[in-house]
This record gives structure tokens, C-alpha cells and sequence, in this order.
């Protein structure tokens, strides 16, 4: 286990599992309840990382299969990890490249050892191992690191789900081993060609299960067994009901243990993290904060503004009234929708920045009301007011 990496829970909610916590890295320290804006490519799309810190962001997703295709793990191993190489001084935590290899469906070949699978980019054949997916984030540098895990497909059978959450439980235990090799014998590392620049990553495993119960808590008792410095929930928001997503967020997240931060993964919309971190989630990463801006939508307090109707094209009022970013105490409606309609690129930088700073403004404003002990007031209320003005 790695002492460094520390969680410490400061507060609970009384009337959900919600709680807020401080997590210690060798890059800052990160409160929680947090969301992590998605770098995949190492850049976090339309964003500066001086825009990233102003907005709050203390931890951000970097993802293992892109960086090892481009520029290649090598490359920022030699330029001095991942912080150094994207100028970013506070923490990282990158995925293990499973989800991606999951979403190749037509171009992998999966057995015991590994996944072979083909370039999204030129077509190139590689393979990707937990060994191999631990050798690539330890020369990333990243402050925490996941396990090379299978994403169940859904739907699966209950046959399937096992057999997926089996995998990668025997694969979990291999990239403990080897990424505990890495930090610990120099020769380990020096025979794959990099350089050790983060010796204080934590490591976290990944519960998998699909939607059923009793797989979920199978999987826990094996990551338990092996031991972790944080636990995730892999597998959700792949294509099931919302009702049977949140049913195994309040199953599993409360058996997770309290000593250590709970993440859940590639979740969501503002409505389903509330939801979540009233289940004990501490952790949180998705795409829709960029993506949906750049495709015309933007978060609000009021619920989503979609900036390409015809009704914003004379609206003088900001994104959002109640927000306090930068986007929104200078810029109008109006004049968002005119930079997307003639696909200027500022569109997609005030978009994704007002996006973003809605998320993590959101998460502030979770955590103190888990401190001031109305959390749950908060939520009914956040909930009610987005629900009101959705677009």
C-alpha cells in the first residue's frame, strides 16, 4: 500500500452516507466530494490549464490508451512524466485504458494475458496487459493509477458478469504485483526502458458485477482481499436503466470501506452525482462537461441551456445568473449562441469553461452543505431547481 496516498473523512452527512474527505498526493491535497475534468489526450479540449485552475480544478483524468498511442508513454517518461509534459502541477489520475480497449469491440481479442487490439489512429496491432498497463502509468507519473480491468458489456447474463468480474479481479492482483515491482526493484523498471518519476502513486481497484447485486459484492470481497489504496465502481452509465445504475451505487458504496475514497466511474450529469455522493461517492470523471459544450448545451443552476435554439439569439442574460465564472459575469446568451452558429472557435473555450466551473462549483457547494450537516436539503432542492428549467 502506498503511505503517502492518505484519505481522511471530515464530515458525514446524518441523513444520507454522503461525507467529505481530504485526499493526500504528492501533488496537493484534493477535498472531496470531487470531479475530475477529462484530459484524455493529456489537455482537457478548449481549456488552458491556467483556466483549469482557476476554476478550482485540483485533480484531472488523463487516459493510458491515448497517451501510450500518442505521443507514446516513452516519450513523456523522457520529458519527465505527465505533469511536467502538460505543465500541470497538481494531481492526476489516469485510467488503466481497459473502458477504451472495452469500446473496440470489432478491433481486440481478449485471453487470459491480455487484450490485443488494433489503432484507432493508423491500424497498428498492440497489446495491452495489466504488467503493461501498470509499466505505462508508472512512466506517466500519475498520482493514482487503475487497475487493468475488463468493462462488463451490457446487457450481460449473470453468467457473463461473473466470469468478467473474475478476470478482472486475477488481473487486478497482477497489476498490484507489478506495479509494486516497479517502485520497488530498479531493475524492474529499468528493463522496460523508463524512468521512476512518481514513486508515491496510489493504486485502486475496480468493482465490476454489471447490475447484479450479489456479483457487485462478490467482486468487493475479492478486491478487499488484495488490498487497495481506493476503490472504484467500473462497469455503469454503459447503456443501463438509471434506476439500476443508482440501485448499485447505494448497494456497493456503502461496503466499500470508510477509510478510503470511493469512486465512481465515467459518471455523469449534475443529477447523478448528487445522487451518488448521497450514496458515500467520492469520486467522480466524465466527458459531458466538454463534450456537451461543445455540441451547444450548457449546465445551469436552471438546468441546460441548449445555446443553438432560436429563442437565446436576443438573450441578454448570462449562462447562468447564480454562477460566478468568468463566462458568465461577461458574456450573454445571445452572443454564445452567435460564436456557435458561426463555429467560432472562442465557442467552444467559454462553453466548456462555464461547463466545467459549473461542475466544480457544484461539488463546492456539496461539500459545504455535507459540513454544515444539509446535504440533503441541498439535494432535493438542487434537484427540484434543474428539474424546472430543463431546456
Amino acid at each position: 500500500m502506498n503511505k503517502s496516498f492518505a484519505f481522511e473523512m471530515l464530515a458525514a452527512d446524518p441523513a444520507t452516507e454522503a461525507r467529505a474527505g481530504l485526499i493526500k498526493t504528492a501533488h496537493g491535497l484534493i477535498e472531496t466530494p470531487v470531479f475530475m475534468p477529462v484530459g484524455t489526450q493529456g489537455s482537457v479540449k478548449a481549456l488552458t490549464q491556467e483556466m483549469l485552475e482557476d476554476a478550482g480544478a485540483h485533480l484531472i483524468l488523463g487516459n493510458t490508451y491515448h497517451l501510450y498511442l500518442r505521443p507514446g508513454h516513452l516519450t513523456i517518461n523522457r520529458l519527465g512524466g505527465l505533469h511536467r509534459f502538460m505543465s500541470w502541477e497538481r494531481a492526476i489520475l489516469t485510467d488503466s485504458g481497459g473502458f477504451q480497449v472495452f469500446s473496440l469491440a470489432e478491433l481486440r481479442r481478449m485471453t487470459e494475458d491480455g487484450v490485443e487490439f488494433q489503432s484507432h489512429i493508423d491500424g497498428a496491432r498492440h497489446f495491452l496487459s495489466p504488467e503493461r498497463s501498470m509499466e505505462i502509468q508508472a512512466a506517466l507519473g500519475s498520482d493514482i493509477v487503475m487497475c487493468f480491468d475488463e468493462c462488463t458489456p451490457y446487457p450481460a447474463t449473470p453468467a457473463e458478469a461473473r466470469a468478467s468480474l473474475e478476470i478482472t479481479e486475477r488481473w487486478a492482483q497482477r497489476s498490484k504485483q507489478r506495479l509494486d515491482e516497479l517502485h520497488t526493484d530498479p531493475q524492474a523498471a529499468s528493463g522496460t526502458g523508463l524512468a521512476i518519476v512518481n514513486q508515491e502513486q496510489a493504486l485502486f481497484g475496480i468493482n465490476q458485477g454489471s447490475i447484479y447485486l450479489d456479483l457487485r459484492e462478490r467482486s468487493l470481497e475479492g478486491l478487499l482481499e488484495i488490498g487497495f489504496d481506493g476503490y472504484a465502481i467500473g462497469g455503469l452509465s454503459v447503456g443501463e436503466e438509471k434506476s439500476a445504475m443508482m440501485e448499485v451505487v447505494s448497494h456497493i458504496a456503502p461496503r466499500m470501506p470508510r477509510e478510503r475514497p470511493r469512486y465512481l466511474m465515467g459518471v455523469g450529469t449534475p443529477e447523478d452525482i448528487v445522487n451518488a455522493v448521497a450514496c458515500g461517492i467520492d469520486m467522480f470523471d466524465c466527458v459531458m462537461p466538454t463534450r456537451n459544450a461543445r455540441n451547444g448545451q450548457l449546465f445551469t443552476s436552471q438546468g441546460r441551456v441548449n445555446v443553438k435554439n432560436a429563442r437565446y439569439k436576443d438573450d441578454p442574460r448570462p449562462p447562468d445568473e447564480q454562477c460566478r465564472c468568468p463566462v458568465c459575469a461577461r458574456y450573454s446568451r445571445a452572443y454564445l449562441r452567435h460564436l456557435y452558429m458561426s463555429s467560432e472557435i472562442l465557442y467552444s473555450t467559454l462553453s466548456s469553461l462555464h461547463n466545467v466551473a459549473f461542475y466544480l462549483d457544484t461539488m463546492a457547494r456539496i461539500r459545504q452543505a455535507i459540513t454544515l450537516g444539509t446535504f440533503n436539503e441541498f439535494r432535493h432542492s438542487f434537484l427540484k431547481d434543474l428539474a424546472r428549467g430543463q431546456d
